[in-house]
């Protein structure tokens, strides 16, 4: 039989978006394993999510997919819905679907790449915060909760030559956690964000890790399992006092 230390958040509902593959699904399982009730979030890879949910139910932990498109309203609403009558409310959001945009000089940059990549890295993430907030402030009748933003070292860096797109959603992102931990940390939500560094994930294109690991300080890129670990810091109550801070795992790039 599995322990109340072994499972310290029973009870608690996390919300995971883009969760079907890499730092999404390995935030799902470790999740699931600490006792959270877990909405494994995906947008076209319905495999994907089933894969993970079948895995946390193997191991006794408790999960449902539900397909929605971040940057859609509607999809937004149905998706906590869902959870709602599903799972009960949330009380932990993990807002990590995101695209990378492609390889773009800036020159080169196409207006359709860029809006749809800020609907989903941006917009998506203000989607989805609001609608948690709503569930879980206190001025709105909820118990408090926490709220991760995943974010990337590229905020910070640029990601020159290839991704100055990607890092402006980035940087947005960074800028909106900052201001929004403080709107609501004293209605009971902790706000914060997660920037990873290289990891390897299917999101980087064939050869990117291999042509760019040697600048990472520690050799190496990081794994999915190591980053969802990070995830996991900032929603317990080890972080309990951290307000707008941002966890960089990065390896020292």
């Amino acid at each position: 039989m599995t322990s109340s230390s072994e499972r310290p958040y029973e009870g608690r509902v996390l919300i995971i978006t883009g969760a079907s593959r890499g730092i999404g699904a390995e935030a799902a399982k470790i999740g699931a394993r600490r006792g959270y009730a877990v909405c494994v979030n995906y947008s076209q890879d319905e495999a994907g999510a089933a894969a993970v949910v079948a895995e946390i139910e193997a191991e006794g932990g408790r999960a449902i997919a539900v397909r929605a498109d971040t940057s859609d309203e509607g999809d937004v609403a149905r998706l906590f819905e869902t959870v709602d009558r599903e799972l009960g409310t949330v009380t932990d959001l993990v807002n990590n679907a995101g695209l990378m945009g492609g390889s773009y000089r800036v020159a080169e940059l196409d207006t359709a790449v860029l809006r749809r990549l800020m609907d989903v890295n941006v917009i998506g993430y203000f989607l989805c915060c609001r609608e948690a907030i709503r569930r879980m402030s206190r001025s709105y009748g909820g118990k408090g909760g926490r709220i991760v933003n995943v974010s990337s070292i590229a905020a910070v860096n640029g990601s020159v030559g290839e991704r100055v797109h990607y890092a402006a959603s980035k940087g947005a992102v960074n800028s909106m956690t900052i201001g929004l931990s403080r709107e609501v940390a004293r209605e009971g939500i902790n706000v914060n964000v997660f920037s990873p560094g290289l990891t390897r994930t299917t999101m980087n294109p064939p050869g990117r890790i291999e042509k760019i690991e040697h600048t990472i300080p520690i050799g190496r890129a990081g794994t999915a399992e190591e980053m969802a670990r990070g995830i996991l810091w900032l929603l317990s109550d080890d972080a309990a006092y951290a307000v707008g801070a941002n966890l960089v795992l990065s390896g020292g790039r």
